[in-house]
């Protein structure tokens, strides 16, 4: 209960993400620089973090050990992640971006055959949390449906599929980093570590731009902070430590990447707040209804399978 806790409070940061970066599109941002530069931003507090903990050492010691992988999936797990959906801020609305990013979700249940157990016994695909992750879904699109009739095919090249990219890479780079790390950094040094290894990437991307459209606007700069210390460090951080308290159970882990659901529900509500969208239809505030509905199932499956194992563990 405490990781799905940590995990809605994680959405809540996310959720800011998905409201600036449609901020910044509509100001006429270019989505290189929201991209790029939330990184940048996100690297000096996360080395002042860990050098005030003293894991600078331990962190550089781990990432020589595997530089390739740490390369590899900081890649897929960063730069797969943030760069599809800036770009698809530049052609869809916040609620379909925000909306599409929770096939996550479901993407994180599948992943589970990918890894081995520290048994070296495969994985198997929770059923039951995709079930309920299934439930989640369709509420999502419930959310979507009123505006699938007015999206055109240009907003589902560039504003759905970028997302869909993003929605598996995100969980593959957080999961595949925990492997690499065996718990032996905490997730303080490990976002860093993954900051660090994606940084040549955003030093590409912030080239581009540069190139291409120029130097960003205060607004952007600005904007581009506010990111990257809400969604970038705080949110990032809390949904690695609850995805590293769940590491050892695929179905408890498959509950707290399902909180990221919730992030739908803050960026509706922040929408309507700073940008003065429209309320819901009826329909979408159904599909609210079941996300909850969702959510509040993971959380009762997770209790259970917790209070199984605290029986056998008492019964040996």
């Amino acid at each position: 209960m405490k990781e799905i806790a940590i995990g809605i409070l994680a959405a809540f940061f996310f959720g800011f993400t998905f409201i600036l970066n449609h901020a910044m599109e509509l100001d006429g941002g270019s989505w290189l620089w929201s991209a790029s530069l939330r990184y940048f931003f996100m690297l000096p507090f996360l080395i002042l973090i860990v050098m005030m903990r003293g894991g600078f050492k331990s962190l550089e010691k781990e990432v020589k050990l595997a530089p390739t992988q740490w390369l590899l999936w900081s890649f897929v797990g960063f730069v797969l992640f943030y760069a599809p959906l800036t770009f698809a801020a530049a052609f869809g609305p916040g609620w379909l971006v925000s909306g599409t990013w929770q096939f996550t979700i479901v993407a994180g249940v599948l992943l589970a055959p990918l890894f081995v157990a520290s048994t070296g016994i495969r994985h198997k695909i929770p059923r039951v949390s995709l079930l309920i992750s299934g439930v989640i879904l369709v509420g999502i699109l419930l959310i979507q449906l009123p505006q699938a009739s007015s999206t055109d095919i240009q907003t589902v090249l560039f504003g759905i599929l970028p997302v869909m990219v993003a929605a598996f890479a995100y969980p593959m780079g957080n999961r595949k980093m925990m492997d690499v790390c065996g718990g032996r950094l905490d997730t303080f040094q490990r976002v860093l570590g993954m900051t660090i290894a994606s940084m040549p990437a955003w030093i590409v991307m912030a080239i581009w731009a540069l190139i291409t459209v120029g130097l960003p606007s205060a607004s952007q700069v600005f904007q581009s902070l506010l990111v990257a210390v809400s969604s970038g460090v705080i949110a990032t951080i809390l949904f690695f430590i609850a995805t590293d308290r769940a590491r050892h159970d695929q179905g408890k882990l498959a509950a707290v990447e399902a909180t990221q659901s919730t992030e739908v529900l803050f960026v509706m509500a922040g929408e309507m707040l700073l940008l003065q969208v429209a309320m819901p239809s009826p329909i979408a505030l159904a599909g609210v209804a079941v996300i909850i509905i969702g959510m509040l199932l993971h959380s009762y499956h997770t209790m259970l399978v917790a209070k199984k194992s605290q029986l056998s563990n008492i019964e040996t």
